[in-house]
């Protein structure tokens, strides 16, 4: 079982994306993800988020909210629990990224980006700030998303 975190930072209509090019044998390998990675011992999610942010960044986060947890299901990989944030505040300078290439994208054009088939879920469910913080279940056959469950109940894909 692997603890990730995953982080959407906003900033006028945009999110600042990660095109995953850098590291090998990367399973995420040309996709284009938010900000974020593995939890170490004794961090609490906030805790990993605002350090993998900080690590991948430069940026500090000064103002977030806690949106839910994504449950990834795979043969091919180890179940992973993740936290799902979006970050509107932040201090710092933002830096070159050793894990792949750093770009603002706007919202409307991210689901034009090469990702995961379930980031489009929670993509879509952040968008609506009238989403509650909710619990995601992705199950995959390799890069095939094959069943996605929200809170419990089965949802189309």
């Amino acid at each position: 079982m692997k603890m990730t975190t995953l982080c959407y930072l906003e900033k006028d209509e945009k999110y600042l994306m990660l095109h995953r090019t850098k590291k090998v044998n990367d399973e995420n390998h040309d996709k284009w993800i938010g900000v974020g990675g593995k939890f170490e011992d004794r961090e609490s999610p906030e805790d990993c988020m605002k350090r993998e942010i900080l690590e991948e960044t430069g940026l500090t986060v000064t103002d977030f909210r806690y949106r839910g947890v994504v449950t990834f299901v795979s043969a091919q990989y180890p179940t992973e629990y993740m936290h799902l944030f979006t970050v509107t505040d932040w201090t710092g300078v933002e830096k070159e990224c050793d894990e792949g290439e750093l770009a603002w994208i706007e919202k409307k054009k991210l689901l034009t980006l090469p990702m995961w088939e379930g980031d489009r879920i929670f993509l879509e469910l952040i968008a609506k700030e009238s989403t509650p913080f909710f619990s995601l279940k992705l199950t995959y056959l390799g890069d095939k998303l094959t069943e996605a469950v929200m809170d419990g109940k089965k949802i189309k894909i």
